[in-house]
């Protein structure tokens, strides 16, 4: 490291000063930088006049010098001692960078961390939240043994502590202190009390509760759920940051609702999620849609409801996939291709915006786009997709311009471009037989094969060219299968065997000279050439051979004089050759049943050898995926879609999360008017104290929400057959009712969120002020306790008694956003009312504002 002369030796220059570039001006120099022979030394120096030291900016600049070394690899851990001096200090900046030196050199110094012990511990109960938090989550982060009977205690204090920032901290500490000792960390009785901190009065503290809940209790499915837990949840769900509300989404997707009803409440309140820009809450609210949808009760609708969730989610979908950045658009794409899987058709009118953009998108991600291509072809979009994919054919990536054949191939083997798509396809390969690029002669020639295999009339188009192939084709690509195309396939066959040299382009135009003998003339005396040079050509590996061994046999059974004694060297010189034990064993048979056959009936023999050939297969093995996929929508959302393959084949079993739905006891009977309420190991969070305007609960997902909830999301179920009802008493509400702030809070903590009705009611326009609205309510009997306008919402805390003497309190907000359809969500509470009774109250809302 050089200094310049005006810098005394030993002292940290100033940001900017020298040793570097002297065109950086301003920019301050980097602090990793190659140490000088004694700098550790002259950093000790430093550091034992730094309570001397009155400039602040210089104080940081020794820190950051030693944590620049310790970065490097350079072994600081003499300065630990002085670094401990250091902690002594107001500055947070010195401080955060002082415990992550002592939380670097604790494993590899443990008799060293012992010193900072004390220190630490007393941090703990510093005045300052943002001292304690980050001295505790440095005594966690020591991660020593002996370290747990100083840790306890500091943590226990924590999560009762006034700040939200120590308070999550210490339920991080609590995962810190599980793995480092399990047993006094059950000695501790953590767990109960993290489930108590469910109800926190932060947000960040219940999603971290959450985390490490799970990760605690992985072995048995993780955080243990309930109907209880779940509405107190979703009721705060609007608390929550973006990293929060995944945590919380997550949970669903495990949860098994207590009746149709609630499963169509709950994606309601999710639905909004779907506006964010957020990637990962987008994937999380449709698994657990996915998961919704599978959860309904009446299996017979269970596909449409699929399709419905699916139809929802596109739009987000796209725009995301359209506007992020390359590496969360491979992921998003990843998991596209196995919902497009799940529900086909949905996403066909799209197909535009997954063209290969050439100056934006990178290689992986033009992959992934080109193999989605060929799932959304319908008759209406397949001519402009093969034409994309036609152009993409010579591109100079040769992995893109093989899919890109591959993919047109698919759209022409699965029927799903209408009428004449195929034979369109099947001209378009024939012509890339003739292409002077290897590696497009042998995709199209593989790609022919299994055309011919799905539609063997497209002979007649692609025999011709299939002798001269041989010559020419250079690539080891493969055979395919289609009759009734030969007459746009067999022309070029005889003359791409010149060209083709891959091993497999070559066994695919060789087995296709096999399906299109009856249309290629020259066909046995192509395929003599390949016999008599059997033992000398260096292409005729085993694919190639097996290939001309098939094909001989079937023009054996077509034109018998041509083949036959070519057919008899081809076997002789096969059951000669022991590199391949397949294609010996497959010559042998061939061999004893055409002896049997020739002896016995030479028309079963031959019935035996063309069986396969005549077959139409609606999907060749090697594309029948559908148990894979299956158990990938199980994991859909995670690391099992990205590598294509079941957790269990990469993740170990130590660190598997094991799946398991919650409450056992759900869903309910069909009938069941509400789920039973499992006692929680949380209590109902406090209400808002009617006295101040604060953040109303948005709405909790119930039963009683009905089909006005589901016609939100669009789904539309069909209406349930009505009953006839028994005559119900008059229903009216009283003019006069006197309750206080402290009896409104009383009441509404006695009552349960679980038993709490929430239900959206549509109004006229969006309300200019509270004033209108309470004028509106008051008219019908319904008073309030107190309300304010938000930046992005109206608040209300309603109440009101009936002269049956049942009383009701309502929290409500209105959304700003929804101007266009405003919306009144209530969420109400009654001490001796029956469910009927909220409908009836709900009704007298929806007359106070219409």
């Amino acid at each position: 490291m050089s200094h310049t002369s005006s810098i005394p030796p030993g002292a940290i220059p100033p940001p900017g000063s020298g040793g570097g570039n002297s065109d950086l001006g301003a920019v301050p120099d980097s602090y990793f930088t190659e140490s000088r022979k004694g700098e550790v030394n002259e950093l000790r120096t430093l550091l034992r006049n730094f309570a001397t030291e009155r400039d602040q900016n210089r104080k940081r600049d020794i820190i950051k010098k030693v944590i620049a070394y310790m970065t490097l690899g350079i072994d600081v851990s003499r300065l630990f001692a002085e670094m401990m001096l250091a902690i002594e200090t107001r500055d947070l900046v010195v401080k955060k960078m002082v415990y992550l030196f002592l939380c670097n050199y604790a494993t590899s110094h443990p008799e060293l961390a012992q010193m900072c012990t004390n220190t630490l511990v007393k941090d703990c109960g510093n005045d300052d939240p943002m001292v304690r938090g980050l001295a505790l989550r440095a005594l966690c982060s020591l991660r020593l043994p002996q370290m747990v009977e100083y840790i306890s205690e500091p943590l226990r204090r924590s999560l009762t502590d006034g700040h939200a920032y120590v308070r999550k901290t210490g339920v991080m500490g609590i995962l810190k202190m599980y793995h480092l000792d399990s047993d006094a960390f059950e000695r501790c009785n953590f767990v109960d009390i993290l489930y108590e901190m469910l109800r926190d009065p932060d947000a960040s503290v219940v999603s971290n509760c959450i985390l490490v809940l799970n990760e605690i209790m992985a072995d048995s499915g993780g955080m243990a759920i309930n109907r209880a837990i779940m509405m107190h949840l979703l009721n705060r769900i609007h608390e929550f940051s973006e990293f929060g509300v995944i945590v919380l989404i997550e949970l669903i997707h495990r949860y098994i609702p207590a009746n149709d009803d609630e499963a169509y409440s709950i994606m309601t309140l999710l639905d909004p999620v779907l506006k964010t820009s957020n990637s990962g809450a987008v994937m999380a609210v449709i698994q657990a849609f996915l998961a919704l949808a599978i959860q309904i009760q009446d299996t017979a609708s269970a596909g449409d409801m699929k399709r419905h969730v699916i139809t929802r989610i596109k739009a987000p979908f796209v725009t995301l996939v359209s506007a992020g950045s390359s590496e969360l658009v491979h992921v998003l794409l990843k998991n596209m291709h196995a919902i497009v899987d799940l529900c086909p058709g949905i996403f066909n009118d799209e197909y535009r915006q997954f063209y290969v953009k050439h100056n934006h998108d990178p290689t992986h991600v033009q992959y992934l786009k080109v193999k989605i291509l060929p799932k959304l072809a319908n008759p209406n979009n397949a001519p402009d997709i093969v034409s994309e994919l036609a152009e993409l054919v010579q591109d100079s990536d040769s992995q893109l311009s093989r899919l890109a054949v591959r993919s047109m191939t698919r759209i022409a083997c699965h029927n799903v471009g209408g009428s004449g798509c195929e034979q369109s396809v099947a001209l378009r390969l024939v012509e890339m037989l003739d292409s002077t690029v290897d590696h497009v002669c042998s995709e199209a020639a593989t790609g022919l094969a299994s055309v011919i295999r799905s539609h063997p009339n497209l002979k007649e188009i692609i025999a011709p060219p299939l002798p001269r192939c041989l010559r020419y084709i250079q690539e080891s690509a493969g055979r395919a299968s289609h009759p009734n195309l030969k007459e746009i396939i067999a022309p070029p066959l005889p003359r791409c065997l010149r060209y083709i040299q891959e091993s497999a382009g070559r066994a695919s135009i060789i087995y296709l000279l096999g399906e299109c003998g009856d249309v290629v003339d020259e066909a046995p005396y192509v395929l003599e050439k390949l016999i008599d040079g059997y033992d000398e050509e260096r292409n005729l590996n085993s694919n190639v051979r097996a290939s001309l061994l098939t094909s001989t046999i079937k023009l054996f059974f077509q034109r018998p004089p041509e083949v036959q004694h070519m057919l008899g060297r081809l076997l002789a010189k096969i059951t000669d050759d022991v590199s391949s034990q397949d294609l010996h064993d497959r010559g042998l048979y061939y061999y004893r049943l055409l002896q049997a056959g020739a002896a016995s009936n030479y028309q079963t023999c031959q019935q035996a050898v063309l069986a396969a050939a005549s077959a139409q297969p609606a999907l060749f093995s090697e594309e029948d995926d559908a148990d894979l996929r299956e158990e990938l929508m199980k994991e859909f959302n995670t690391l099992a879609i990205l590598y294509g393959k079941p957790s269990v084949n990469f993740v170990h079993s130590k660190y598997r999360m094991v799946h398991v739905l919650m409450p056992p006891e759900h869903p309910l009977p069909p009938g069941a008017d509400s789920a039973p309420i499992v006692p929680p190991p949380i209590a109902a969070a406090p209400a808002p104290a009617p006295t101040a305007i604060a953040a109303a609960p948005p709405p909790t997902p119930t039963a009683e929400m009905g089909n006005s909830v589901m016609d939100l999301l669009g789904f539309n179920p069909p209406d349930p057959i009505p009953t006839p009802l028994p005559p119900s008493p008059s229903f009216a509400l009283k003019s006069v009712v006197t309750m206080s702030g402290e009896e409104y809070q009383a009441s509404w903590d006695r009552v349960p969120d679980a038993d709490a009705t929430v239900s959206a009611i549509p109004m006229k326009s969006m309300p200019v002020s509270t004033e209108a609205v309470e004028r509106q309510l008051s008219s019908f009997h319904i008073f309030t306790m107190a309300s304010g306008e938000l930046p992005t919402e109206f608040k209300f805390f309603l109440y009101a008694a009936s002269t049956s003497e049942e009383l009701f309190m309502v929290q409500s907000n209105v959304n700003k956003a929804d101007t266009a359809d405003p919306l009144l969500i209530v969420t109400i509470k009654t001490t001796n009312g029956s469910n009927k009774s909220k409908e009836l109250l709900v009704d007298e809302l929806k007359k106070a504002l219409s």
